[in-house]
Order: structure tokens, then sequence, then C-alpha cells
């Protein structure tokens, strides 16, 4: 799959055009996610899937939007901004995906302290619902 069509799906579901059970589709069986605030990666299409669709109900309503973005043959990289509880987030997201246009791996990187701080405490209480 193009580079490019792989970004354009998942800024569909960033953007909220797409149901949470189409982003299923476009992670890989052995999907990881690699998170700024847990240690350890949370490996499988099933936990990918939660800590993506957790951080979207975060953002959603916090003005959550990608300011850049640069795309090789199988990465991305996107910046993204959001204001949660007053404290503007700076992140980005390192997208990775294999040769069928699946998404293998996910890493966030976000500043400042006092956000991830904030983060943390929200993605908890998403996580467990």
């Amino acid at each position: 799959m193009p580079s490019k069509k792989v970004i354009e799906k998942w800024h569909e579901f960033a953007n909220g055009l797409n149901d949470e059970s189409k982003l299923l589709d476009l992670l890989a069986d052995d999907a990881c996610f690699l998170s700024p605030v847990v240690y350890s990666p949370q490996i499988g299409k099933e936990l990918t899937y939660k800590y993506l669709c957790a951080a979207a109900n975060v953002f959603k309503g916090n003005n959550f939007h990608y300011l850049n973005e640069w795309i090789g043959e199988n990465s991305a990289v996107l910046e993204f901004e959001a204001t949660v509880e007053g404290v503007t987030v700076n992140g980005v997201d390192m997208i990775f995906w294999n040769e069928t246009g699946k998404i293998n791996q996910f890493k966030v990187m976000v500043r400042p302290f006092k956000a991830i701080n904030i983060l943390m405490k929200l993605m908890a209480e998403q996580l467990m619902k």
C-alpha cells in the first residue's frame, strides 16, 4: 500500500471520520504501541487498538490537530498539538507499517512534562473503562 494511503486512513480515524472499528483493519496483528508514559511496549493488535482509542477519547474536543508531517516509504512522523485541561500538549506520532500497509508500530512522544502528567492521568481513566 502506498505510504500516503496509510496516512490518509490514519487521518480519517484521528479526525473522527471513521468509526473505531475501522482502526482494527489498519493495524497489523503484531502491532506494538510505545507510550510516552508506559515503560514496556504494548504488544498486539488488541492492546495497540485499546491505547489508540483511549488516546483518541482523551484528545476528542481538545483542539487536537496535526501541525506537520514527514512521510517515508514505510514510516511517517506526524507532529501534533492539543490543549488539554488548559495545557498545550505538543508531540509526535511515529508510525511504521509493513509491506501490506498495516501499522506495526506506533510510538508517541509528548512535551512538556506537565502535559505528560495530565495525559498519564486521563489515559489511565480511559483504559480503566
